[in-house]
């Protein structure tokens, strides 16, 4: 997607909004087929909603937002709305709940996207109405469908049994010429207020100031994290948070979530195959407390939120702050290992083309990045189009995740775009890499 989206005509942007329903929804339908109807009901974790529940979630909303209140047409299934509510109901409790069946699922979420494409043959984009200017609606219904497959693919890796996801390795990394990298900082635009389908939480732009600072060129590998494993970090409290600590403790961390020793070896589970722990790819399915001690044991921090960004868009050279870190032009597969084209991040240094002007390498895509920040909202946050996307959301509870994994789509994984999880969380595709503050040395070289 491009910030142009307004210099297409109305039905350049009808046929491009028909492209990316019909993608988000194909991989909807690929999560779900791969199962048979006993995983598709069945809850895998008490941390996610069964297959079945997400795929008719995804199904109601498009119809609230877009046969309903973008197309004015009748519902659908009114009767089921309460059930599909995620405020309603805990993930835990869904499973109890009167939802539909595969069959009725399959049903409904087809009979609502026949509804969806008509509404998009009829609706004009230049009503004057926000909801529709630039297919925003459209945009957000996408992108909600591509993170509930994200989520609906770590309920995947949380299944139990054998494959039934197949995709081709990523491609091989690279001997890196630098570990870090220098970030002179100063002033660059933070969020953005022209990308047509960003969310609220996103904008809008302004004006931030950032300290230099030193950030690691590419994500924390497994092999970095197993030596800290293997000298006892899990062990020793002086390396984490007094919450932090206290958390490794009750959950009896010993190592990131699907990592296994055996007889001196250490493998991994992913996705329903058992392999050798890959000592060259981004370490994943770690908390935000596990980052946090690494970086201190490391004798770093964690980035801030603006420190991410600032590494991601900003080009020196010109003063300018980009969409990406490569440039202005959407992702493409030499940029970024993103929307499920591989099943695991790539090795560092494995696409040198998706490099941002200052040398930092694999910021979007292979695994969600772990920073320091609370979750909250810019100057200037307007909650739109609803409270309950990010507002109800914001305060200390919530750490921040940047750039998207090798599960997010590419219609999702702006620069701009922030994620946010409790502390605790693992299940997610999420690693980190790490900051610090310069040497004297560095400041004056």
């Amino acid at each position: 997607m491009n910030h142009q989206l307004s210099d297409l005509s109305p039905e350049g942007l009808r046929a491009y909004v028909g492209e990316q329903l019909e993608r988000s929804r194909s991989r909807t339908v690929q999560l779900t087929d791969a199962v048979d109807t006993d995983d598709l009901v069945k809850q895998h974790s008490k941390l996610m909603s069964p297959l079945v529940w997400d795929y008719a979630h995804v199904g109601n909303q498009e119809e609230l937002w877009l046969v309903r209140d973008v197309g004015g047409r009748e519902p659908v299934r009114q009767d089921i709305d309460e059930l599909y509510d995620a405020f309603e109901h805990p993930r835990a409790e869904r499973p109890a709940l009167p939802l539909l069946n595969p069959v009725e699922t399959r049903a409904y979420v087809t009979e609502v996207r026949d509804k969806v494409l008509d509404v998009l043959d009829h609706v004009r984009f230049d009503a004057g109405r926000e909801l529709v200017d630039n297919a925003f609606a459209f945009g957000m219904i996408t992108q909600h469908e591509q993170q509930h497959d994200e989520t609906m693919l770590a309920t995947h890796q949380l299944r139990a049994g054998e494959p039934v996801l197949d995709a081709p390795p990523p491609p091989r990394g690279r001997q890196l010429a630098k570990k870090e990298v220098f970030v002179p900082g100063g002033v660059f635009e933070m969020g953005t207020s022209i990308e047509p389908w960003a969310l609220d939480n996103e904008r809008p732009a302004h004006a931030v100031h950032v300290a230099p600072y030193v950030i690691d060129t590419v994500p924390v590998t497994n092999g970095d994290y197993l030596r800290f494993v293997l000298g006892g970090g899990y062990d020793d409290p002086q390396w984490w948070s007094e919450v932090g600590w206290a958390h490794v403790q009750k959950a009896s961390l010993v190592a990131p979530r699907f990592w296994e020793s055996v007889d001196g070896e250490w493998w991994r589970l992913r996705f329903g195959h058992r392999e050798r722990l890959p000592l060259d790819e981004p370490v994943m399915h770690v908390c935000f407390y596990e980052a946090e001690a690494y970086a201190k044991w490391a004798g770093k921090r964690l980035p801030t939120e603006e420190e991410w960004e600032f590494a991601a868009r900003f080009d020196p050279a010109s003063g300018r702050t980009r969409r990406f870190p490569w440039g202005d032009e959407s992702p493409g597969p030499q940029h970024a290992n993103l929307g499920q084209r591989h099943l695991s991040p790539a090795p560092v240094g494995a696409y040198p083309a998706g490099a941002s002007p200052l040398g930092v390498e694999q910021l979007i895509g292979d695994v969600w990045e772990w920073t320091s920040s609370d979750f909250h909202g810019y100057p200037g946050f307007r909650a739109w189009p609803y409270d309950e996307y990010s507002l109800v959301f914001f305060g200390p509870d919530y750490k921040m995740l940047r750039g998207g994994s090798f599960g997010t789509d590419e219609v999702v994984a702006r620069s701009t775009f922030r994620n946010w999880d409790y502390p605790i969380r693992r299940q997610i595709f999420a690693g980190f890499r790490c900051a610090r503050d310069p040497r004297p040395e560095e400041l004056h070289s």
